[in-house]
Order: C-alpha cells, then structure tokens, then sequence
C-alpha cells in the first residue's frame, strides 16, 4: 500500500487524498461525470449566450476549469463552470464597453475572468475566507431573486423571435422589446415554448433521463430537417422601398459616427494621464461631452434598429425584382418566399432574416492557450465587477458546497475553496474561458449519480473535450430559443420568495436589506455590481445602527432574592448599589450609547455609591471603549461612586491589562459574577456604616477577575 500524503503536499495538491482509487469509486465517478457532462453541454452554450458571447465560449468555460476547480478544491462533488448569475453578471459589466460577440466583448471577458480568479485566489492564500460573510444572506437572497427575474427577462426576446436592443436601461429595453410582441415569429415561439414544455415533462416523469440532451438534440434534428433557419443578405439597390432605403442610410451614418466617436473617446482616455492638470481637465470636459453625445447616438440607432425590424419585407421577381414592404407591393407581383425582417446592417450590406435564429458555426478544435490581455485601463474599468463577481461567485459555490456536505459528511475548507475556484478562472482565461462558478443544479446531478471524488469533474471535462474536437459541427443547427429555453427552466429555482419572507422574519433590518437589494438590482440594471453593493452596504449600515443600541436594563432584586428589570419592581433612589446590564461589545460604534446609560442611571439614583456592570454579554473592547471606562471611572470617583465589573470575560479581561485599565479599576472591583459582587458591596456598605472610611478605588484582595 503507498505511503499517505504528508499534510504539507496535501495543501500543494488536495485532490492526492483521492487515491488510492478503487474500480468502484472510478465506476462511480465515471457514471457521474457523464450525468453531470450531459446537462452541463447544453447549458454551457446557453450561459455564453447569456453573457454576450458566441457558444463555443461556453464549452471552452466548460472544459479547463471544471478540471481545475475540482482538482485543487475542498469539495469532491462540486460541479463548476459557467453558471447563471455569473454569466449574467459578466454580460452587465462589459456590455457598456464592448458590443456582444465583438473581439473586444470577448477579449474582455477573458480579461475580466483572470481578473476574478487572481483575486479568489489572493483572497485564498491569504486566508481571507471570512470576507464572503460582507455579503450577508437577505443581501444574496434579495439579489438572487432580481437576478433570476432579469436571467428570465432577457431571454424573452429568443422565445418571441424579436430583437432586444441594449439601451443602457433594463427595463426600458425590456418594455420596447415587449411592444414588438404582434411580430413575434410563430415558429420560434412554438420552439421555444416546445422545448421547456418538453424539459419540465422529463424532469417531472423521468428524472432520470438527461432531459436537457434529449431536448435538444430533438431540437436540433427538427431544426435542420424543416429549415428552421432562412437567412440572406443584400444591398441598399435590392430594396425597393424609399421609407426603408431613408432609414437604413440613417442607420449606417448613425453607426459610423458613432464608431468614430468611440475611437475619439478611447484616443483622449489614453492621454489624459499624461497631461498637465488644467489641460487634463479640458479634455477631460472633451471625453463627458463625447460621452453623452455617444449615449445619445446609441439610443437614436436603437430606435433605429426597432423601426426597421418592425417593417416586414417580401421579396417579388418578374419584371421589378427586390425587397418590398409587406403591404406595398405593386399589383400584379406575387411575393415569393418568407416574410423578411432586417435584423442588422453593417458597412452597407442588410441581414435578413426570414426564419428562426440558429447557433451557426461553432468553431472546432481546441481553445488556443494565449496570455490575457490585462492592460491597466482594463483594471479600472472591470474590478468593481471582478470583486462583486468574486464574492458573489464564491458565495454561491461555498453554499452549494456545503449543503452537499451535510449528506456526505466531508469537511468544506473555505479557503482551499478559494483556490480552487481562483485557479479555475486563471487557468480558465488562458484557454479563452470567461468567468465560472459553482453550479448548483450539475453539482445535485453529480451528487445524485454517486459522485465519490473530484474524478467525476476531471471525466466531465474530458467529455467536453471530445464534444470541441468533433462534435461542434453537429451544433449548427440548433435553435437559439431552445438555449433560451434551457436558461428559463435553469433558473426558475434561484426564485425564492420564501426567503424574502423569511428575512422580514427574522428582522426588519434584514428584510428592507432584501428588499433594497431586490428593487436597486432591478432598477439598476444591467449594472448588476451597483445592485449588490448597494445592498451590502445598506446592510452593513443597518448592522452598525443595531450594534449602536444594544440592549441595556436596569436590575434590581425582588423579594425572592432574584435579580429582574428595575422597571417593572423598582428601584427607590434611597438604593446605594445600582446594577446594569450591557448586552454587546463596547466599540467605537457604541461606546456613547453606554456612557449615556451609566450616566441617565446615576440621574436617577443619586444616592449610589456602586454601579455593577454585568459584563458577560461584552465579548469585545476596543480602545474606544477602553477610553470611556477609564473617563467613566475618574468621573465616578470624584462623586465617590465606584465601578464595578461582573462576570467579565477572559479576553475583555487580557485588553484591560494591557492598557493598563485593570489596574485602574482595582482588582477589588472585579467579581467572577452578580452575587459575589452584590455580597461583597453589602458587607463593605454594612462597614462603612459601622465608621470604617469610605472605598477609595484601590485594590481589594479576595476577589478574582476571571470567570464569565
């Protein structure tokens, strides 16, 4: 039998606990794996699609780092690779810098993915696990149900058949692109809506059979055998029509200048660092107005676009050939073909479309292995995102990870999972992959078909592989609403009103930092990053507003000898020892707070000669705290009025010594709990009255500081 791996080469390498394998296990995850690959195919080139990209980008997502992420993760079942809210995310992050499927959207999608994986995994060596607990869980349930409504949203427009032009505002585009719904193609709509019927009927009849594959290799044969795609382009001589002539002329000028002004943009945004102040700020007042007027042009070719889909053509021959509007056609001409509808112009030639939207032309073979480019303009620009993306990609993965780990019993080290996961989306972006997560749909599929180790991932990868070297070509016909399809049914489980509920539940901080979450990613959108942080925030701001007013009573003993809240027994001012009890940590947040409460209680009891502080709710003092005890004590001691601590704990304890607070307050003065503090005042009072002096504040032998 080999000798085991030591504890240092298991943290270099954690998947070498893996072995030795048995033919089981290996049978097992081989199983798993290709359960897993057979779901993650599909859903793989629909995320791309989801986040801007061509198809073939998703499988390349899909390849490397579920490999990677599994190797060098703490989980063995964890499925990783392209997933919803990430692909969504990278889509808001770089759609206002790049058009969808251009060079530059998928440099930087590449780029935005080793940005994130350098930070999951700085974040990772560091031991920096803990800063996922920034983004609390009514922020990711608030932001998680946004999400799936915008995921849901922007696919309508595969279902429907029509284009949605990106405005810069969600829900405008979602609303203009719902205006075109009279010209819905029907047999896109039946596609689509075909596809999720038959998906969910699997999944609720056979759950067992890979419903996603089936659906759309059924789709796919369909597709090709009835000639589901019709596409042609022409040229401005082949239309016949002036109104659509006037504007496809606009639109191609309009495209133009805006191309130019983009340039001009970029151009000035390169210099502006290397220029004197006040010219900087000229030009930086060049770049805003450029900008605006970019924005503008944007939403002119927008309106543009929509007004020239909205016009149906169709094609006539004999003696006047070309493209005429649907209900202008001279008399006599019959139109042959489908009806047409412009879906783009470019450098003069139209696209036509006279059927369904395809995937086309994947490409074969495997991802080139280049270096990102990551330039410093790109940093700028893309990590507020990145760090939204790590965290929030984090979250989702740690979570799916552990809750697989109350079944299988496994230990889930955040930290190595964060390697795990940053090395994935490194590794990933060498190999043109985008940023990835944890999914948890593939990550139930693996653990439901018996996945025993992160073998089954290293199976599913390699599956993958054979589908980029040989299988691509087979792709081509398969219909983009079907992809849309998939997408709807994969995220209709991120809906979870019953969270919402629950957050209100538990408190209102936590609900309104749902609530604030849910309607700002909304509104927000596509700039899903400002959604988030400022839900994080909020709740964060909520956090420290509670922290500020923690829990203060006032005891006194009731006849039964008990202690209880003076308010409701009383507490007569002739009483010389006084009780209060603080429930949080004495901080800089807080800190006024206690010191007005200590001060309101001698107000009401002038006569007090001892104030008891019950300190075994304060977990913490920090030097602010540190500072009004010690202010507290010398202004209770000009009144002959002595603090006293009970029940502190060992830590509040080992501050208090180093600052030399300790001292200060006298070891006479602190008592492991209530009674022995209440005991110890009475027989110092019972003397005092008997003409022994008054405390002064020193040191009293007898009594021990520690306890709780």
């Amino acid at each position: 039998m080999p000798p085991s791996p030591t504890p240092r080469l298991q943290r270099l390498f954690p998947f070498l606990t893996w072995f030795p394998m048995t033919l089981g296990s290996l049978r097992a995850d081989l199983m798993a794996g290709l359960a897993v690959a057979m779901v993650l195919i599909p859903q793989s080139m629909a995320y791309a699609q989801l986040a801007g990209l061509p198809a073939v980008y998703g499988l390349y997502a899909a390849f490397l780092p579920v490999m990677v992420a599994a190797l060098w993760g703490s989980s063995r079942q964890l499925a990783t690779g392209p997933a919803a809210i990430v692909s969504l995310l990278t889509a808001s992050a770089l759609i206002p810098l790049a058009a969808p499927d251009s060079m530059e959207y998928i440099t930087l999608a590449i780029s935005l993915a080793l940005l994130v994986g350098l930070l999951q995994l700085g974040m990772g060596l560091l031991r920096l696990g803990v800063l996922v607990s920034f983004i609390s869980h009514p922020v990711i349930v608030g932001f998680t149900n946004a999400a799936a409504i915008i995921i849901v949203l922007s696919q309508v427009n595969q279902i429907l058949g029509v284009p949605m032009i990106s405005g810069g505002v969600f829900l405008r585009d979602i609303g203009a692109m719902l205006m075109q719904i009279p010209q819905a193609h029907l047999p896109t709509l039946a596609m689509g809506l075909g596809a999720m019927l038959a998906m969910w009927g699997l999944r609720r009849r056979f759950p067992r059979v890979p419903g996603v594959l089936v659906v759309v290799v059924m789709a796919t044969v369909i597709s090709w055998a009835v000639g589901f795609e019709k596409t042609q382009s022409i040229t401005l001589q082949d239309i016949r029509s002036g109104q659509v002539q006037e504007l496809v002329i606009q639109l191609d000028t309009q495209k133009t200048v805006l191309r130019t002004e983009d340039a001009q943009i970029r151009t000035l945004k390169k210099t502006l660092d290397e220029l004197p102040p006040m010219e900087a700020l000229n030009h930086r007042h060049q770049v805003d107005v450029l900008i605006y007027d970019s924005q503008r042009r944007a939403e002119t070719i927008s309106h543009l676009q929509r007004e020239l889909h909205g016009l149906p053509l169709r094609q006539a021959g004999g003696e006047h050939p070309g493209f005429y509007l649907a209900d202008q056609l001279p008399p006599g001409l019959e139109p042959e073909g489908p009806v047409w509808r412009i879906t783009a112009v470019r450098d003069n030639v139209i696209h036509l479309n006279g059927g369904g939207h395809v995937v086309g032309q994947v490409a074969a073979g495997l991802p080139p292995l280049t270096l990102p480019q990551l330039s410093w303009d790109m940093v700028t620009a893309l990590l507020s995102t990145a760090f939204v993306i790590a965290l929030v990609g984090f979250t989702e993965a740690i979570a799916i990870a552990k809750a697989m780990a109350t079944r299988t019993g496994q230990r889930i080290d955040p930290n190595q999972e964060l390697i795990g996961q940053g090395l994935a989306k490194v590794v990933g972006s060498f190999s043109q992959a985008y940023p990835v997560s944890g999914s948890f749909s593939r990550s139930a599929i693996n653990l439901a078909s018996g996945a025993r180790t992160g073998m089954s991932s290293i199976f599913t990868g390699l599956l993958v592989l054979l589908v980029i070297l040989f299988f691509t070509p087979w792709l081509y016909h398969l219909p983009q609403a079907v992809l849309a399809g998939i997408i709807i049914i994969a995220v209709a489980s991120l809906l979870n009103l019953r969270g919402l509920r629950q957050s209100w539940a538990a408190h209102w901080h936590d609900g309104m930092a749902a609530l604030v979450t849910f309607v700002a990613t909304l509104a927000l959108a596509p700039s899903l990053d400002k959604g988030i942080l400022i839900g994080a925030g909020l709740a964060l701001v909520l956090y420290l507003y509670r922290t500020m007013h923690p829990r203060v009573y006032e005891l006194a003993r009731t006849p039964e000898g008990t202690l209880a809240d003076a308010r409701i027994h009383g507490k007569g001012e002739e009483e010389r020892i006084c009780i209060i009890r603080f429930d949080g940590s004495l901080y800089f947040a807080n800190v006024p707070y206690f010191e007005d409460a200590m001060l309101g209680l001698l107000a009401r009891h002038p006569k007090a000669r001892y104030v008891i502080v019950i300190a075994s709710g304060i977990n913490e003092l920090d030097a602010s705290g540190e500072e009004v005890v010690r202010n507290l004590i010398w202004r209770l001691r000009n009144r002959d009025i002595s603090l006293v601590f009970a029940g502190l704990k060992p830590q509040v304890v080992e501050v208090m010594k180093r600052t030399g607070l300790y001292e200060q307050v006298g070891e006479g003065f602190m008592f492991p709990s209530t009674d022995a503090a209440i005991r110890a005042l009475e027989g110092r009072l019972a003397e005092q009255g008997a003409g022994e002096p008054p405390e002064t504040g020193r040191e009293e032998k007898g009594y021990s500081s520690q306890g709780g």
